[in-house]
């Protein structure tokens, strides 16, 4: 399985779109085309570890912080969004022939969009802090407590107890007190017991990975304890870590665990799904795709054109939801275990799955030129919105600005003199003690990690300064600068040093003590204790 997901995954990346995609279609060659995999138990727990990982990540990604300015407009947007695409995703699955839960499980699966897919897209889009991603993360924050809020429906739903109104009314009142306690106790964790512990953790990145799992697994645990599902408690774990302020490494360093545990989940669903009745699900599925593609996308944008955003902002972020997300796989695997659907629906939403968030993918990575296309063909008029120009991009992210890495005391001088020329400066350090009372904005990470530079915006930055005085992060950042095309100023702290950073072509080395030496000569001519 691991080999088949990494040789699908490869030609994903080839044609440019999401791994989710790659795992699925993995699956779908290892199980239903060929019948060489059977699940057995041990995969099916590494692939609920992969779930529960899944949505410590997903928690992660929702800090507060990034959408507080938002967070009305998120509200009413994702709430809106909600009920349009639920109501309209009803009525298409009516239409197709389906009856009851099945209709409405398959609403449930169209109205939720993909955290991991958008977030890492605008990541790479350098577009994650613009202001239609902003939004598109807000809303997406609504999206999962909703989820949460099924999850939860879910873990107190009975087959055997469906008949007794009694007993299934007192079960869910259970699971929703359950998780109202759960919640408060993480966002209680979040304000008071958590920053301390974790704040001396930091210290030591792989300390602070340990901690985070381990906390993630705690809740996990309590969850299991008041009888809720694993997936709520790893959610709740992962919002209460992203309040503090080493969300971001954390998440960096959880994703390539998170990896191959959402490879194996994914693989084992594709695994899992029946394609005998492809042919009769086919229609149903383009159908719902259609809908997820076209329909859903105009309902987010109707919705932000009557909060007063502009035609852009609104085209744009109801275009990076236009997918289903991997909860909808997840709520499909649970409503069969609580005998809601059978198979057949599960198949039919993975192959949802597949089309949407392949094509979704790239009208995110070609948002801009999808968008002039929609305005010149004059589709965009039936959203009434202001012909404003609003926030497109990042300012941290747009071009022009420097990276100092390392808040050492060279570091920290660089910083103050940069900044006090009035250039715009990042400095990035793996210790938030370093980082405290700089004049410019700070990130905490690794610097020899792709991700965390890819999100500094290495590519659109003006220059690279890394003060740090270890050989080998030196040699690979001085290597991805020039492979970027990116000027960079490395410190070499030893001559040692040297020869292996000059085959990497820096555009210039900070050699402290050769002018140490230097200006301790200059002084002593100046002085007459040696001859000039």
């Amino acid at each position: 399985m691991t080999v088949a997901a990494t040789v699908f995954a490869l030609a994903a990346r080839g044609v440019k779109l999401p791994a989710i995609v790659a795992y699925l279609l993995a699956g779908l060659f290892l199980g239903p085309i060929t019948g060489v995999v059977e699940l057995s138990e041990s995969l099916r727990t590494i692939s609920d570890a992969g779930i529960v990982l899944l949505l410590f990540l997903v928690g992660l990604e929702l800090s507060f912080d990034k959408i507080r300015d938002l967070g009305k407009v998120a509200l009413l947007a994702g709430t809106g969004q909600i009920v349009l695409t639920a109501s309209g995703g009803f009525l298409v699955a009516i239409a197709l022939g389906f009856r009851g839960t099945q209709a409405v499980m398959l609403a449930a699966a169209l109205t939720f969009s993909s955290t991991v897919v958008v977030v890492k897209l605008l990541e790479q889009q350098g577009e994650f802090d613009s202001l239609y991603g902003r939004i598109a993360v807000g809303i997406l924050l609504v999206q999962d407590l909703a989820v949460i809020a099924l999850l939860t429906f879910l873990s107190g739903w009975s087959p055997d107890a469906a008949s007794d109104f009694g007993a299934m009314t007192l079960s869910l009142l259970k699971a929703f007190g359950g998780m109202t306690l759960l919640l408060i106790l993480a966002l209680v964790a979040a304000r008071y017991w958590l920053p301390g512990p974790f704040a001396w953790a930091s210290r030591s990145p792989e300390t602070l990975f340990v901690w985070s799992l381990c906390w993630c697994f705690l809740v996990v645990l309590a969850a299991h304890g008041l009888h809720l599902s694993h997936e709520s408690g790893a959610f709740l774990a992962g919002v209460s870590l992203a309040q503090l302020p080493y969300n971001h490494d954390l998440r960096r360093r959880v994703r390539p665990l998170m990896n191959f545990f959402i490879a194996v989940f994914f693989v084992s669903l594709g695994v899992n799904m029946n394609l005998d009745n492809l042919v009769a699900i086919l229609p149903a599925a383009l159908a719902l795709s259609a809908f997820t593609l076209f329909v859903k996308p105009s309902f987010i944008a109707f919705v932000l054109a009557r909060l007063n955003f502009g035609e852009r902002t609104s085209f744009h972020a109801g275009n990076a939801l236009a997918q289903i997300s991997e909860f909808s796989f997840i709520l499909a695997a649970m409503c069969v275990r609580a005998e809601l659907i059978d198979d057949r629906i599960v198949s039919l939403i993975g192959l949802v799955g597949v089309i949407s968030i392949s094509i979704s993918s790239c009208f995110i990575v070609h948002n801009h030129g999808y968008y002039r296309w929609m305005q010149k063909v004059g589709m965009l008029r039936v959203l009434r919105a202001p012909q404003t120009e609003e926030e497109t991009a990042n300012p941290v992210a747009s071009r022009g600005h420097i990276i100092v890495i390392g808040a050492n005391s060279l570091g920290r001088r660089i910083v103050e003199h940069l900044t006090a020329r009035g250039e715009t400066v990042l400095a990035l350090d793996t210790d938030p003690t370093k980082l405290r009372n700089l004049p410019c904005r700070t990130m905490m990470g690794d610097a020899q990690n792709v991700d965390f530079l890819e999100e500094a915006g290495l590519p659109r930055a003006r220059l690279l300064v890394s003060c740090i005085g270890i050989e080998d992060v030196n040699n690979i950042l001085a290597y991805r600068c020039r492979t970027m095309k990116i000027p960079c100023a490395i410190h070499a702290i030893d001559l040692s040093m040297v020869d292996s950073l000059l085959e990497m072509d820096p555009t210039y080395l900070m050699l402290p003590k050769v002018d140490g030496i230097k200006l301790q000569n200059r002084r002593l001519k100046e002085m007459g204790f040696i001859e000039s």
